[in-house]
């Protein structure tokens, strides 16, 4: 392990026994930015955009996909689309923030080119495929490069719109089929006040809104509200105000079982690893809540919040082992024939995954889909923290290969009730200890 990542594990390692942690930010297996949430089927699907772990500046090259429904336990589905979905698309980098929109069981994908325009792609499943039906952008004005950030939202009369832009605000109607336009893109004459970018467009309680990134820089999220989905948009003030803790934001609002929910992003796991800034961002998300007048009540900053779980978390089943609360340090891995699988394991790192409910009776054994080369490696089964009680240990042996998956297993005790589960990994130090594909109680 080298220098940088120990010095960012010890800090996680007392964040974590000290203060406990506050959900923030949601995945810290990659870099992610402008989240997109959508519901659907009684699960929240986030699409993000992605930053390069080796990025500066902004190095942007595809979509990524997370799943949830207890808002706080995120499995990762990887890159759903990139900027090789567009034929047309030559450039090589500039996959900026995109937004999915189901209508009629398809699930359109609206992704700016960063100075070719907004393409949309296809797909009949939210986690893809994603394929490009016009094989030309739906909207480009070629005569600037404000085409970013796109939002749709279809109105109670089946009306869609798009909406995007920076610095200023556009949108056009956009016809059922959702991928051609009716009539002209308009630009609108007032902006919200302190407009960016990124803006969200969305209807509730008879009330229109346009949540965007706002004042620069840092930038926090700010709201408009209107009484028709072409305006005009009357500036309500911060969902989430300014704060020299981050730099820039992007909202992305959803209802999900009963609750409202802002998401954004910061620079928050970057910090852990130096104070200097590049373009390598999180996604956050925190509990909103509405006034009786349908104004927003404003949002502390993410790591002043606070994400419950609304729901527990089932171990007796096949859980995917890039399903996690908290991973820092992990990375996941793509197999070639599809699926992901936990990689980059060093000695000391650990994965969490909240609230999982063993039962009044317990687990008796616990199972994993391990891949091994090196030493043997073990996992230490722990509840409630890294250095809790431990109610199993695995052995994980060598397979020959990366590509060799076996399953091990260890008997478990005393693992009853709710708790916090997490999977420490102990194994020589400096070496990569093993992958994981999947894991099971039993």
């Amino acid at each position: 392990m080298n220098r940088l990542k120990c010095t960012g594990m010890l800090l996680v390692f007392i964040l974590a026994t000290t203060f406990g942690f506050a959900q923030d930010p949601v995945i810290q297996t990659k870099y992610t930015a402008d989240p997109a949430p959508m519901v659907y089927n009684d699960t929240v699907f986030l699409y993000t955009t992605h930053d390069e772990d080796d990025a500066e500046g902004f190095k942007m090259l595809d979509w990524l996909l997370y799943t949830s429904t207890d808002m706080v336990n995120w499995t990762d589905h990887g890159a759903v689309a990139s900027l090789k979905s567009f034929s047309w698309v030559t450039r090589d980098n500039g996959a900026w923030a995109e937004q999915v929109f189901e209508r009629n069981g398809k699930f359109y994908m609206y992704c700016p080119i960063h100075g070719n325009g907004i393409g949309v792609l296809v797909a009949d499943s939210p986690y893809g495929p994603f394929k490009d039906p016009l094989n030309k952008p739906l909207v480009w004005q070629k005569e600037h490069w404000e085409d970013i950030d796109p939002t749709v939202f279809v109105d109670d009369d089946g009306q869609a719109y798009m909406y995007w832009g920076n610095p200023n605000v556009y949108y056009v109607k956009l016809n059922e089929d959702m991928i051609s336009c009716s009539g002209d893109v308009v630009k609108l004459e007032k902006n919200p006040e302190h407009y960016q970018e990124g803006p969200w467009v969305y209807k509730r309680n008879g009330h229109y809104y346009m949540a965007f990134a706002s004042t620069c820089c840092p930038e926090g999220i700010g709201y408009a509200m209107s009484d028709k989905a072409t305006g005009p948009w009357t500036t309500q003030g911060y969902i989430m105000r300014p704060t020299d803790r981050s730099r820039g934001n992007h909202p992305g609002i959803i209802d999900y079982k009963g609750n409202s929910y802002v998401f954004g992003l910061n620079y928050d796991i970057l910090r852990i690893e130096t104070p200097h800034h590049k373009e390598r961002r999180s996604v956050s998300v925190a509990q909103m809540h509405y006034r009786p007048d349908g104004t927003i009540e404003e949002v502390p900053y993410w790591k002043d919040t606070k994400l419950e779980q609304i729901e527990t978390f089932n171990p007796y089943r096949r859980v995917e082992a890039e399903t996690m609360a908290w991973g820092y340090g992990l990375k996941t891995g793509s197999f070639e024939k599809g699926g992901l699988y936990v990689t980059d394991i060093d000695n000391g790192e650990y994965l969490c995954v909240r609230g999982v409910d063993f039962g009044k009776t317990g687990a008796k054994t616990f199972s994993v889909s391990a891949a091994c080369v090196e030493k043997d490696g073990t996992i230490e089964i722990r509840l409630d923290g890294v250095d809790g009680q431990i109610v199993g240990n695995v052995g994980i042996s060598p397979t020959g290969s990366l590509d060799v998956y076996e399953l091990m297993s260890s008997k478990v005790k005393d693992a009853k009730g709710v708790h916090d589960l997490y999977l420490c990994f102990k194994g020589e130090k400096g070496k990569k200890l093993f992958d994981l594909d999947y894991w099971e109680f039993k």
